[in-house]
């Protein structure tokens, strides 16, 4: 029997629900891309917003590409279980927030409609680096892209976000309902400012004074996301069965840790966010970087890295006091590119973000945190290697990390297991290591796909990095970064798993 408003009764006493009358809730918020963080994150502070009795904030989940969540919460009424896991146990909170499933490319119109409704004044969407759909290097439309074109010739059918945006705000602008609040949750320094842009140019493809209307009226607030959403296994769906005494296909697990920023700047109605511990703010690049550069910067290194190495689950890696040591090291070079603010102790972030990777709880896959990597390396790794460089600091523990994204790209591990990339360039990051028959060609042709230009200095350190991945191995190359960092030190030797 599955989790639904039906099955109710049959759930332990402990296990929190919506007691709120879903039959009144409004749907206020649109999101697209309905995946496991949205429902961990976002949906779990409109939820707050409800149980608190204001019920305009119901969401209309999207999905842009395939059935599959749908699938999971419509035979569930749309309600699911965030599963809070930690060292201590676990807290279980059925979510009600989610009224109506979408699958866009079965019904697009019906997306168009949510976001046309007069009910609808917040739209937030999770569609990854990938799904807005920007020529890393320009900043522009990929009109190379045919679902790109598509929209860009006709939107009686959208098939990216920036189309169904311009089609929905059009509708909204004719029928007079009033502009939107849009707000991109995705890992995207300036993330606001990207998604604007690109709906901008693709409104300006079809209507001149709409794309005005848009940019005079509609507003993109920059934000800042942040909690571990481990993938949901079918051993947790069967154990929270155990549990609830009922199935949950659409479950989600998530740490206790959860963080929004968003820049305080709404067009029209919104929930007091701020009672629900999202934090307002009118600069939110600070925040970003630090998010970016610290904790998600880690993690692509601890997931090539300790991925290379044959370690599955990242509180794994960092068990190892030579990964922790890397990890600090690295840390030690990006934070010095930051300008944190005033609210944001690193020292104290940096010990938190530690505690959290060492959560033996959430069972977070290595290989879930490299998927995407060409999209994710600029903004985590690059970045900060660039304005360390622009004053002529060195980037040995950056550099590594770099390398290693590079050595993964071979789709081997270090013991000899195989394994497929997931990127959306995969293809060509393929070519690309095939086609090279020296590690410096390697080099030069990765980056060059990352649209990133190293110095000499930096060329040469990469090459050398990924040199010793390749002939030792990722611990070694640990090792060898941890040995020319002295005085830091070297830290204790890795055992592979």
């Amino acid at each position: 029997m599955r989790l639904s408003t039906a099955t109710f009764d049959r759930l332990p006493a402990a296990v929190a629900r919506p007691t709120y009358d879903r039959s009144r809730v409004k749907r206020g918020v649109v999101h697209l891309g309905i995946g496991a963080f949205h429902r961990a994150h976002q949906a779990a502070v409109f939820e707050q917003a409800l149980a608190a009795g204001d019920l305009r904030w119901g969401i209309t989940g999207v999905s842009l590409r395939s059935a599959g969540v749908r699938d999971q919460l419509a035979p569930q009424d749309g309600l699911y279980t965030l599963v809070v896991r930690d060292g201590e146990g676990e807290r279980l909170q059925v979510i009600g927030a989610v009224m109506d499933l979408l699958v866009a490319p079965e019904d697009p119109a019906a997306v168009v409609a949510a976001l046309a409704s007069a009910h609808t004044h917040i739209v937030t969407l999770t569609i990854t680096e990938k799904g807005y759909k920007l020529d890393r290097a320009t900043g522009k439309l990929q009109a190379g892209d045919a679902d790109v074109a598509h929209d860009l010739a006709s939107l009686d059918a959208p098939r990216t976000a920036p189309g169904f945006f311009v089609a929905g705000l059009a509708a909204r602008h004719a029928a007079g309902t009033g502009p939107l609040t849009i707000l991109s949750c995705d890992n995207l320094p300036h993330n606001g400012t990207l998604l604007r842009d690109a709906v901008l140019a693709m409104a300006a493809a079809h209507d001149a004074d709409l794309r005005d209307w848009i940019a005079a009226t509609v507003t993109f607030p920059q934000t800042m996301v942040d909690r571990i959403v481990p993938a949901t296994t079918p051993a947790d769906i069967a154990a929270l069965a155990g549990t609830l005494g009922v199935e949950d296909h659409a479950m989600v697990k998530a740490e206790p840790f959860t963080q929004w920023v968003i820049e305080d700047r709404f067009a029209g109605e919104r929930p007091d966010l701020a009672a629900f511990g999202v934090q307002l703010t009118d600069a939110v690049a600070p925040w970003e970087d630090a998010k970016l550069r610290l904790l998600n910067g880690a993690h692509s290194a601890i997931a090539y890295l300790g991925g290379l190495a044959g370690f599955d689950f990242v509180h794994e890696v960092v068990a190892r006091p030579a990964a922790r040591a890397f990890v600090e090291a690295l840390w030690d070079e990006s934070a010095t590119t930051l300008d944190p603010p005033a609210a944001l102790d690193v020292v104290q972030y940096r010990a938190a973000l530690m505690a959290r990777f060492a959560n033996p709880a959430l069972q977070h896959r290595t290989r879930q945190i490299a998927m995407d990597g060409s999209q994710k390396l600029p903004q985590r790794l690059l970045a900060p290697i660039a304005d360390r460089r622009a004053v002529g600091l060195s980037v040995d523990a950056l550099a590594l990390a770099v390398a290693a994204w590079m050595r993964w790209q071979s789709g081997v591990t270090d013991t000899g297991e195989g394994f497929t990339i997931d990127d959306p360039i995969g293809d060509r990051l393929g070519k690309a290591v095939r086609d090279a028959t020296t590690t410096q060609e390697r080099v030069d042709a990765l980056l060059a796909l990352l649209s990133f230009r190293p110095d000499r200095n930096l060329r040469n350190a990469i090459v050398a990095n990924l040199a010793n991945l390749e002939n030792s191995g990722a611990i070694s190359a640990i090792e060898a970064v941890l040995g020319s960092l002295a005085p830091r030190g070297k830290g204790e030797e890795i055992t592979s798993p």
